[in-house]
């Protein structure tokens, strides 16, 4: 994807520079990653886990300090992805539904930092709360998507961006507040059930943008499309739990398998239509 000297989004709120509140160091070993792994895309917090219990893990507080040059191209490639949705979502509510959007902010940080809805960290993974409207990201998340994950690529990287975004789309639309409620109401396996489908809709909506930065843009690269699709691949439920060294667990999924996840985002890339993405009347999404 073609990001370097283009337009930024004004909606970023950098606290990298801030510090981490709580960061876990001295991970190591499969079981640690493992748990991390798990922690990320399943939306359990596990650094209660991590920290120091009496198993010997440590916490740092240090000072965020200077960003390095990697810092801050990727602070600069998060800004301009973030821009595009702001363009492509103010684009398609308009033409398809006669609605305004309102663009969310993106939080920044290293290491952890806190938000309404709980702590942020490395254990937490990217994630969109609805209480302040916020995306929160840590930029490492992108070097444990490529090396841990098997998912590199910039586009992948954009696909994330997008993804919560979408959630963001979501709440905007009044979906999030209905499948909430239906949620905290029925528990369980039925919640989680709920939980994938709310997660399917995100990634088609990330379809829709993906398919829009081409149509808007034209900055889309030779193996971009193929990028997110093999980043919807890897984090999909059941290649996760395999990966962790688990039999997968389909009662406990809360995202999706990999096939569902893929399926969805090229929907709404061969698609572009908001409509399209209704996860919620199909039987078996």
């Amino acid at each position: 994807m073609e990001w370097r000297g283009r337009r930024g989004s004004g909606n970023i709120e950098d606290r990298r520079r801030m510090g981490g509140m709580g960061r876990t160091a001295g991970v190591g070993g499969i079981g640690a990653v493992a748990l991390l792994l798990i922690g990320l895309f399943f939306g359990f917090d596990v650094s209660p886990f991590l920290q120091d219990g009496g198993g010997g893990m440590l916490a740092d507080n240090a000072p965020g300090g200077e960003l390095s040059a990697q810092d801050k191209a990727a602070g600069e490639f998060v800004s301009v992805t973030l821009a595009d949705t702001e363009d492509i979502w103010n684009k398609v509510f308009r033409e398809q539904l006669n609605m305004q959007y309102h663009a969310p902010t993106l939080v920044l940080f290293k290491g952890s930092t806190s938000s309404p809805c709980g702590g942020a960290n490395g254990a937490t993974g990217p994630f969109y709360c609805p209480i302040d409207k916020k995306v929160y990201l840590d930029t490492a998340f992108f070097t444990t998507l490529d090396r841990e994950l098997g998912a590199g690529g910039d586009f992948a990287s954009a696909y994330v961006v997008a993804h919560e975004v979408g959630h963001h789309v979501q709440d905007e639309l009044g979906i999030l507040d209905q499948t909430t409620a239906v949620r905290q109401q029925v528990g369980g396996e039925q919640a989680n059930a709920i939980s994938v489908r709310v997660e399917l809709q995100a990634d088609c909506f990330a379809g829709i943008w993906a398919r829009q930065v081409q149509e808007q843009f034209g900055t889309i690269e030779r193996g971009d499309y193929e990028e997110a699709i093999n980043a919807a691949k890897q984090i999909g439920d059941d290649t996760l739990q395999r990966n962790a060294g688990r039999y997968p667990m389909p009662e406990s999924f809360t995202h999706g398998t990999s096939e569902q996840r893929m399926r969805w985002f090229a929907t709404g890339l061969q698609s572009g239509n908001i409509a399209d993405c209704d996860t919620f009347s199909v039987s078996n999404p």
